[in-house]
């Protein structure tokens, strides 16, 4: 046999080494002809046999040069059981997994996650990954997050069928603060009446927000003055502040972008065979998540620990906004209208049924309000709407 057939010359030392004994312990050929096909001398084939005899599967390696017994090498079954860990989680990596690890045996000698790290890759259970190019964030001042229920982000995953064709949109509600994954829910009608319906049971479970932050498509928001939806005019009756992110910016619902990610890779690859099946598989994740998986921004905690529901609960009555002295209310009618100086001028369909609120700001111009929001401009002399910025810019209460 030639050299350039020898399959092993591409491995480690270490697995060639373990190659050569297990060839040896079968005993299938004899110890020179061995030797020959490793292109080893008898003396180093003895070596490795004597090594394996002492110390078993870990003296083999390269150990001219180290001591027999390495004060900082890694016990043999603590790398199991990262390894086992790694396995039942593939999605983590090693500061994940070995914070996970400390968390439920604290008294073991966990390594660092760098060696961690160097051992799932010895071990074939690193998947590099190629390198993306990412815009730089942007300067918009979106709401911070501080505490619980400063801000939650909703979002909705890229839809995918189930094994029996049918089509899901899974919707994820996040909270941005503590990472607490509030609702995972797949859907097969991604619209307003279906998102209020699985919100309005987050609303009675976990309290109400200040801030909830989504792109700028439907049901989240519309074309309309100010950009409101029927399901963002709700929130703004609750008190909440319909917030959104820039077209074409995913990373400024950033959170949810990664949670996405892994999401994906834990439930839809592949996807379950119903939507019964992928339900279960979302609330399995969503438990995992919240409740066992370390969380690095978190300090290696899970969200379960830094979440706790909000001091404000969802009303029995949701009200309409009012307004102070000094604003003149009018009532937009179930077209979309208003009556303004005897004509009717168009402010948005989402409204209809609300009071808005129209404050002067020249002698032509007036701001058009809703609660807390600055929606639009109202043209007196020309009587049209003109829209503002909020159309894409988060809004902010006035």
């Amino acid at each position: 046999m030639g050299r350039s057939a020898v399959p092993w010359k591409n491995v480690s030392p270490e697995m060639e080494q373990i190659q050569f004994i297990k060839r040896w312990q079968q005993g299938r050929v004899s110890f020179v002809a061995l030797c020959r096909a490793f292109s080893i001398s008898r003396k180093t084939g003895y070596k490795r046999i004597q090594r394996f005899e002492t110390w078993s599967w870990e003296g083999l390696g390269d150990l001219s040069r180290a001591p027999h017994r390495h004060p900082n090498r890694t016990d043999r079954a603590v790398v199991e059981r990262i390894i086992t860990a790694r396995r039942e989680h593939p999605t983590w990596g090693p500061k994940k997994l070995v914070a996970w690890l400390r968390n439920r045996e604290p008294d073991a000698p966990w390594p660092a996650p760098s060696t961690a790290g160097d051992l799932l890759d010895r071990a074939g259970l690193v998947q590099r990954r190629k390198g993306k190019r990412r815009s730089a964030p942007w300067s918009q001042p979106l709401a911070t997050a501080e505490h619980p229920n400063d801000l939650w982000c909703i979002d909705f995953k890229g839809w995918f069928r189930t094994g029996d064709g049918v089509r899901v949109d899974p919707l994820t509600l996040v909270d941005a603060a503590s990472r607490y994954l509030l609702v995972c829910d797949g859907l097969q009608r991604p619209r307003g009446p279906e998102v209020r319906r699985i919100m309005e049971r987050a609303f009675r479970e976990y309290g109400l927000p200040w801030v909830i932050r989504s792109d700028n498509g439907p049901p989240f928001a519309s074309v309309g003055l100010g950009g409101l939806s029927p399901l963002a005019v709700w929130w703004v009756k609750l008190g909440i502040i319909p917030e959104r992110t820039q077209p074409g910016h995913p990373e400024q619902n950033g959170r949810l972008e990664r949670l996405h990610r892994t999401l994906k890779a834990e439930t839809v690859s592949p996807p379950q065979a119903t939507p019964g099946k992928q339900q279960r598989a979302f609330s399995g994740f969503r438990v995992s998540y919240n409740e066992d998986r370390p969380h690095e921004a978190l300090g290696q905690v899970p969200p379960a620990k830094r979440y706790q529901p909000s001091a404000r609960a969802y009303p029995s009555k949701v009200e309409s906004p009012e307004y102070g002295a000094g604003t003149t209310v009018r009532r937009v009618k179930t077209n979309g209208e208003i009556k303004w100086n005897g004509e009717r001028v168009y402010l948005s369909e989402s409204l209809r049924g609300e009071p808005v609120g129209l404050a002067p700001v020249d002698e032509r111009y007036w701001s058009i309000r809703y609660g807390p929001l600055h929606i639009g401009l109202l043209d007196s002399y020309a009587n049209r709407t003109l829209h503002t910025p909020t159309l894409v810019l988060p809004m902010s209460p006035v």
